[in-house]
């Protein structure tokens, strides 16, 4: 074989590939998103939006959260804990020691009035890196859950309903067993706990509609848009089905762009928060996120500041998941 007709070969298997791989990635990825102009926001979406920048503003307030800043790692775990407390909830603590501190999950449960003993899991970290105030990463999705939680205070859910704010996310003790969803993960799986489902809200806050605002790693780019507006949902092959029904309900409820990706391989960012514990621990999870440093220039900086989010989007996507974790909990029972 010719040096030329070797590398026309090798051409051609590389296009194949790739469109494998894109169709992995995109089959069965129910529904469309959403085009055009974003309809006006209703009362309660801006009223969720005030509530959001409320949130991401105290927690950001308190700078960065982490083991290198102990006494503001504790200001955010007592800023849930008290918000919560606020609510109405019984807040548990999962207590563990790292560099001998003693650090801490958070959750709170609404139990199912039909199948309790089957879980749906909606979480998201309350740590930083050192030096920064992590409005976007992950004040955001914090003040989400938060959100959430408040909306679900009073609901009657067929299935248990458990939102966790872990500790540890962000390294050094990422993808460690010191992450406080590997102990959150762990612990379940130990229990013999039937984990349905698992949202991993990472980083929801940034959007932009200028085109070229979105990046991706290779060789996400040929299959999706270059314009960072959207919310994306992450699975790997084994969550895809789960990832299917969150990305239907979301575009049947929701009027916002969403992109949904199935990684049927390790791609960088994929695996990048909390949900990769989950995945550790056999379970089926999925991240839900504005793509991080994939859109955001001021990711892991001091620059993640409350100023450069926007608030109104960010309540449109709260209240699509707030569909999504009622369809979970509620038709996962039948």
């Amino acid at each position: 074989m010719s040096r030329k007709a070797f590398r026309i070969r090798i051409a051609v298997w590389a296009v194949l590939a790739l469109a494998v791989l894109g169709g992995i990635m995109l089959i069965g990825i129910p529904g469309k998103s959403h085009k055009g102009p974003l309809p006006p926001l209703t009362p309660q979406q801006m009223t969720t939006a005030a509530i959001l920048e409320y949130h991401v503003r105290a927690l950001a307030g308190i700078g960065p959260r982490s083991l290198a800043s102990p006494d503001a790692l504790e200001a955010a775990a007592s800023y849930i804990e008290n918000t919560l407390a606020a609510m109405g909830y019984d807040y548990a603590r999962q207590e563990f020691t790292v560099y001998k501190h003693r650090i801490r999950n958070i959750s709170v449960e609404i139990p199912g009035d039909k199948d309790p003993d089957k879980i749906v899991i909606v979480g998201a970290h309350y740590d930083t890196v050192p030096g920064t105030p992590g409005a976007d990463d992950n004040a955001s999705a914090v003040a989400g859950l938060l959100e959430l939680a408040r909306e679900f205070k009073d609901a009657k859910p067929s299935l248990t309903l458990r939102f966790i704010f872990f500790t540890n996310e962000e390294p050094p003790f990422f993808k460690t067993s010191d992450m406080g969803s590997w102990h959150a993960a762990m612990e379940s799986k130990a229990r013999g706990e039937d984990i349905q489902a698992m949202l991993c809200l990472e980083s929801i806050g940034v959007y932009s509609d200028e085109p070229g605002s979105q990046a991706f790693p290779p060789p996400l780019g040929l299959f999706y848009p270059d314009t960072g507006n959207f919310i994306g949902f992450v699975s790997n092959l084994r969550s895809r089905r789960l990832l299917y029904k969150s990305i239907e309900v979301f575009r049947d409820t929701t009027a916002f762009p969403s992109e949904g990706l199935v990684a049927p391989l390790p791609i960088t960012g994929t695996d990048w928060s909390d949900h990769w514990s989950y995945w550790q621990a056999g379970f089926k999870a999925i991240m839900i996120t504005d793509t991080a440093l994939f859109r955001y220039d001021f990711y892991h900086t001091s620059l993640d500041t409350p100023d450069r989010l926007d608030y109104e989007r960010t309540a449109r996507v709260v209240g699509g998941i707030a569909k999504i974790t009622e369809s979970l909990a509620v038709k996962l029972a039948n």
